[in-house]
């Protein structure tokens, strides 16, 4: 079987000092490219980024789900190296990305099209997860087990995707909504999703969500919006 073609995108916001540290430590033997997309920084995520040897894209327009769409506009310019599979990380060095060979092995297996990296099945650094981020995730989860029928214990950042499947999901969210609204879509496709334990740090830097208390408000309007949304 030959080895699948994975991309890498990491939406990145004000992450010079941390950035480089996640793009050294993808395993460069798993991965054909990883895009590093600055999400209009006012310090200099997008040198570190390119001088890491990533592909280095601006978009101005705030907003993880922005920075992730742009992301993915890139890889579906290059018809000719489209991916089977694309893996998203944050650029805060919070996640562990030489995990990312547990969380691809699902899709590789042809056991899942959707594979999470859920931190509460993992071990969290003391302090990486605020109260309110473990409670948000919790009430997220539960909503989605009950009014989607799917079991998640984490709406986590890390995590890889089949790209045929990725298309199908047609990812609309500009936001916050962008993690949630890939988990419930994939379930009201019938997507085959599974969780992989993944271990967690705290990030370099200040959060820009669960830092202020105006994006801890609006990530959880925001998610919670998406859930009922869709339904």
């Amino acid at each position: 079987m030959r080895q699948p073609n994975i991309k890498v995108i990491i939406p990145a916001f004000n992450e010079q000092n941390a950035v480089g540290m996640v793009i050294d430590e993808i395993p460069k033997a798993l991965v054909s490219e990883i895009i590093v997309v600055d999400n209009g920084s006012t310090d200099d995520t997008f040198g570190q980024a390119q001088s890491r040897g990533a592909t280095a894209l601006r978009e101005e327009k705030r907003g993880y789900g922005n920075a992730c769409l742009c992301g993915l506009q890139h890889i579906g310019n290059q018809v000719n190296d489209l991916p089977d599979i694309v893996v998203f990380l944050d650029g805060d060095h919070s996640d562990y990305p030489e995990e990312m060979y547990q969380l691809v092995q699902p899709i590789i297996d042809g056991k899942a099209d959707l594979v999470i990296g859920s931190r509460a099945l993992g071990k969290k650094e003391k302090g990486s997860m605020t109260p309110q981020q473990v409670f948000g995730n919790w009430l997220a989860t539960t909503l989605l087990r009950w009014f989607y029928g799917v079991q998640f214990t984490d709406l986590g950042p890390f995590r890889a995707v089949k790209y045929e499947s990725l298309l199908r999901i047609n990812m609309q969210d500009k936001t916050y909504g962008w993690t949630v609204e890939m988990q419930l879509k994939a379930a009201k496709l019938g997507m085959p999703t599974t969780e992989v334990p993944v271990n967690y740090r705290q990030r370099i830097g200040v959060s820009k969500v669960s830092g202020t208390v105006k994006g801890t408000f609006g990530a959880g309007y925001k998610i919670l919006w998406t859930i009922f949304r869709y339904l």
